[in-house]
């Protein structure tokens, strides 16, 4: 069960997916929380910065480790507003973090829930708790807006 901080946060996550939105980037949106703040944000900016790995999650992790001075973001939580790919999954998992929050699963790319499983894998050196649903509703609309007004363009 979502609490009403979690609902804050990925408002926050929410706030970066529209950026993203706006500037014709596919609306992803992360925050990354210490002791209720929040210290690193990022949103999508692949076509942007012509950068495959330019994603929310990856801006939002490398603002925290700038903020935190360390690549260890042990003790914070990431919330995103869709379930994070595989390679951001590495990168979750590489730094360290505690608790992931995302919105809704993507069933063509999750590596959290949908496709792989990697972030709670035993096999791993580090797993990290996962809460899927925070305003899922909210976080699956903003995906399908961009993407009807993307077809719409191509028509």
């Amino acid at each position: 069960m979502a609490s009403k901080n979690d609902h804050q946060f990925m408002r926050a996550a929410l706030v970066e997916a529209q950026k993203a939105f706006v500037i014709g980037e596919v609306p992803i949106g992360a925050v990354v929380v210490s002791d209720g703040r929040i210290i690193g944000r990022g949103h999508n900016l692949r076509e942007h910065l012509n950068d495959g790995v330019a994603h929310a999650e990856i801006m939002a992790i490398e603002e925290a480790c700038a903020t935190m001075n360390s690549w260890r973001l042990v003790d914070c939580d990431l919330y995103v507003t869709i379930e994070p790919c595989l390679m951001c999954a590495g990168a979750i998992i590489n730094s360290r973090l505690k608790t992931v929050y995302f919105g809704a699963r993507d069933p063509k790319a999750g590596a959290v829930r949908s496709l792989y499983q990697v972030l709670e894998d035993p096999r791993l050196n580090h797993q990290i708790e996962v809460f899927e649903g925070v305003l899922k509703a909210q976080s699956a609309q903003i995906m399908k807006d961009f993407f009807r007004a993307a077809r719409k363009r191509k028509k």
